[in-house]
């Protein structure tokens, strides 16, 4: 099975590098602002199926420059989708859950109304509706908290700040699933073999387990390296950014479970390797 990636230096695309089972197409081949160069990658390549791991993902520089954001985020992959569709081969596209607005306590659902409250969501949204409306055989995976060892991410920066501070504030009402990117990839594989052989696609949830705030993970992360890091709870208020986030970020993700096999990955399993990756 040939599978083309788009994004090289990604957390995600990265960890699909690992698995020697994809083609990676950097900016230099395939730059996502030129959604029609996209599509053209594909006709050429011809493969068996594709993964969309690359993205806009500056969430508060987003508010400033939207246009762009739209263009990666949305035209992008659906100048993708519909040239899978052309071609008769799947489409994988990763999403987040910055879709919904992130009120209640609640799980999200995969049908569940969505209503992003910052530019970053709504490009996001935008994408999801331009790879629905491609005609291909399409896997929307929305997920949320990624980290890694690769990349910047919240656990690379609570190491890079516990090195110079002995006491930290962080955001305490953000509640949502840590997810290992290796995890992701590892789903995103298992979904393509799947849908290469003709199972169908659609929209659905990978997130880690247990839901747990920004504060407690940052927590766990002290925790797992030994590090004596005095830690502040505060709410999202006391912290404000450019763009408004989600306090709500838990996915439901039982579609994923019936569908594919594919089981919420544990968080915390996958913070230890991730520090193992660090020399930590």
């Amino acid at each position: 099975m040939s599978i083309l990636v788009f994004g090289r230096t990604g957390q995600v695309a990265r960890e699909l590098q690992r698995a020697g089972m994809v083609t990676a197409l950097g900016r230099a081949e395939a730059d996502l602002s030129d959604p029609a160069a996209c599509a053209a990658a594909i006709h050429v390549a011809r493969p068996d199926c594709v993964i969309n791991a690359a993205a806009y993902t500056a969430v508060d520089r987003a508010e400033d420059e939207d246009a762009l954001a739209r263009t990666i985020n949305a035209e992008a992959p659906g100048a993708m989708a519909r040239a899978c569709a052309d071609l008769g081969i799947p489409f994988l596209h990763i999403s987040t859950d910055y879709v919904f607005d992130g009120q209640g306590e609640a799980p999200w659902q995969t049908d569940d109304a969505t209503a992003p409250i910052n530019a970053y969501g709504r490009s996001k949204l935008a994408g999801e509706e331009a790879v629905r409306a491609s005609g291909a055989n399409a896997a929307i995976l929305r997920t949320s908290w990624v980290f890694s060892a690769h990349g910047a991410n919240f656990v690379k920066t609570m190491l890079r700040l516990s090195e110079t501070r002995d006491a930290l504030s962080v955001v305490g009402d953000q509640i949502g699933g840590p997810t290992p990117a290796a995890a992701i990839a590892e789903a995103l594989l298992t979904m393509a073999g799947a849908m290469t052989s003709g199972q169908p696609g659609g929209i659905y949830h990978f997130a880690g387990t247990p839901a747990v705030s920004w504060h407690d993970f940052a927590a766990e992360i002290f925790r797992m390296v030994g590090r004596d890091v005095a830690l502040t709870s505060i709410p999202t208020s006391d912290y404000p950014t450019p763009a408004q986030r989600p306090l709500n970020s838990r996915l439901d993700c039982a579609a994923l479970a019936t569908d594919f096999g594919i089981e919420p990955p544990d968080w915390r399993a996958g913070l230890r390797a991730v520090l193992k990756e660090l020399g930590i």
